[in-house]
This record gives structure tokens, C-alpha cells and sequence, in this order.
């Protein structure tokens, strides 16, 4: 019986958990991590609640109850050197991808997440069956998750940074 490499890893020190989606405007892990006094402000500020601590304590994004208004009120109840500049900069790099548990993919009538999506970053194209499928814009997305809870399938994700991506010019963002 061999030792579970996961145990193995805790015991020397080195176990590594995946990249988790930080709040809008949240500075590069390695910073947000050494600067982020779990306080909880953020995520008491959150007004749509979908920044709950993490595991250790960190505030994470949490999709699957909803999506981010980009109300920039976390950044502002922060006093920790956290947060990018939320007026310059976009909140964060990653967008929408649509995995294989997609119904559209199995022949299945289902748009809940293009309808979801008010900047029209999901469009649909029709398969062999005409069925509609969708696709993300990785320009138009604005990873703002509404789509994500909708999915009947989870098959929607917003993966959180690989901490390789390269900051892409800012888009405009309208708090609503």
C-alpha cells in the first residue's frame, strides 16, 4: 500500500492547493497572502456575499452563489495593501470557459448562462443536432461569474489565476 502523495506532501511542508479566484482588484497571491490580515471586512462589505474565507482564512470568490458587481466595496473596506488600483486597473484576468458536462454538447436545449450574461459575452452556435451551443468571448467576458450559478451542469467555471497570465489593458467596468 503505497502513501498518498497528498500526505506525504503536508508532512514535508510543500502541499500546494489550487489557485483560488481572490477578490476583484486582489494583487498577486504571494502579496495578497503576506498582506491579508483576515479581518473579514471584505467580506462582510461583499454586497452580492459571494467572498467567503477560504480554507486558511483568505477571502476567496465563491461563484456558486452568485456573481460580482465590480461595486469595488471590498477595495474600499480593505486597509491592507491588498488591492490594485480599482480605478485603472481591470479586477482581474480570467473569464468564463464551458466545460464537456455543457447540455448544449449533449443535444440539450439549455441557455441559462448566455442568458445571464449581460455584456453578451456568451453567444450560441448551432451543432449538427440544432441544438445551441454556447462560446465565450474572452474580450467581451468581464469574469463577473453570473453564469457560473445558473449551469445545471457546474459545466461553467471561472478557473481562478494561473499567476503566469499577463495583465491584459483595462476594461471598463460600471458599478451597478
Amino acid at each position: 500500500m503505497g502513501v498518498d502523495p497528498t500526505r506525504r506532501a503536508l508532512l514535508k511542508g510543500r502541499l500546494q492547493y489550487p489557485p483560488v479566484p481572490r477578490p476583484p482588484w486582489a494583487r498577486e497571491e504571494p502579496v495578497f497572502l503576506a498582506n491579508c490580515s483576515q479581518c473579514g471586512d471584505c467580506v462582510r462589505a461583499c454586497e452580492t456575499d459571494i467572498i467567503v474565507p477560504d480554507a486558511a482564512g483568505f477571502p476567496r470568490v465563491d461563484f456558486e452563489l452568485g456573481e460580482c458587481t465590480f461595486c469595488r466595496a471590498c477595495v474600499e473596506a480593505c486597509a491592507e495593501n491588498v488591492f490594485r488600483d480599482a480605478g485603472r486597473e481591470a479586477p482581474w484576468w480570467h473569464t468564463a470557459t464551458i466545460g464537456p458536462a455543457c447540455l448544449g454538447s449533449q443535444g440539450i436545449h439549455c441557455r441559462s448562462c448566455g442568458e445571464s450574461c449581460e455584456v453578451g459575452a456568451i453567444r450560441f452556435s448551432f451543432n449538427a443536432r440544432c441544438v445551441p451551443e454556447p462560446t465565450v468571448d474572452s474580450e467581451a467576458c468581464t469574469g463577473c461569474g453570473a453564469c457560473v450559478s445558473v449551469c445545471p451542469t457546474h459545466a461553467v467555471t471561472l478557473p481562478g489565476p494561473s499567476h503566469a497570465d499577463t495583465p491584459r489593458p483595462a476594461r471598463r467596468q460600471e458599478a451597478t
